[in-house]
């Protein structure tokens, strides 16, 4: 009878236990760095895919990029101590270049893609200057970090 009893309120304990509320794990929320290491593989792609004529896929990024901004305004409207909020310095530094870059992409405009891009590259270095990461200063890829990717347009 002892074993049944003991047996019993084992049974109920594992039962009490299992209907208790688990405690919520909170939520990931990507780092700022991450979320410009993002920025920065797209800013790279979107050069490579213009300068190869891949019309789409530098669409693609553009729109990458601007997904990208968007992360950083939610996920960091503010940071650490920079004077200027990440929320007020990437509407107002990155949404002309962006608008300017994918013109020149839709209109398939390789003339106009280049002096686009380096705006847009311009407006990342102010923007690192306004924020006080001047010493991040990005530029026009050099070489192809993706020797996995074709970015020559797709063969019809």
């Amino acid at each position: 009878m002892t074993l049944r009893l003991l047996a019993f309120l084992s049974l109920l304990a594992l039962l009490g236990s299992a209907c208790r509320p688990v405690a919520q794990a909170e939520p990931y929320t990507p780092g700022l760095g991450e979320l410009m290491t993002l920025q920065q593989m797209r800013h790279t792609k979107l050069w490579l895919a213009g300068e190869a004529g891949n019309w789409p896929l530098a669409a693609y990024e553009i729109k990458e990029l601007g997904e990208g901004f968007d992360d950083i305004v939610k996920y960091h409207p503010t940071h650490e101590e920079s004077p200027v909020a990440p929320k007020d310095a990437i509407p107002r530094m990155m949404t002309a270049p962006l608008a300017d870059l994918r013109a020149a992409v839709d209109r398939k405009d390789a003339t106009a893609f280049e002096p686009a891009f380096d705006a847009l590259t311009k407006a990342c270095n102010d923007c690192h200057q306004a924020t006080e990461f001047k010493f991040n200063v990005v530029q026009r890829p050099a070489t192809n970090p993706y020797p996995n990717q074709v970015f020559a347009p797709a063969q019809k």
